[in-house]
């Protein structure tokens, strides 16, 4: 008999959230949700993207030259 294993939902891109690149410093932000059942995974400097929030994205003091 088959055992089915325990699986965690994998959560849904939503509109608001935000994306940083840990490389370069690039940011996304989703502004309309696609509504499709699968995880996404955005990519920059070839590495995925790290989720953060909106406002503390928009909290970040800009570099200075």
């Amino acid at each position: 008999m088959a055992v089915k294993k325990n699986v965690k939902p994998v959560a849904k891109t939503k509109a608001g959230d935000a994306y940083d690149c840990r490389v370069c410093g690039y940011r996304i932000v989703v502004d309309h949700a696609c509504g499709c059942a699968e995880e996404h995974v955005y990519l920059c400097c070839d590495k995925a993207m790290k989720k953060t929030s909106a406002k503390a994205a928009s909290k970040k003091p800009a570099k200075k030259k």
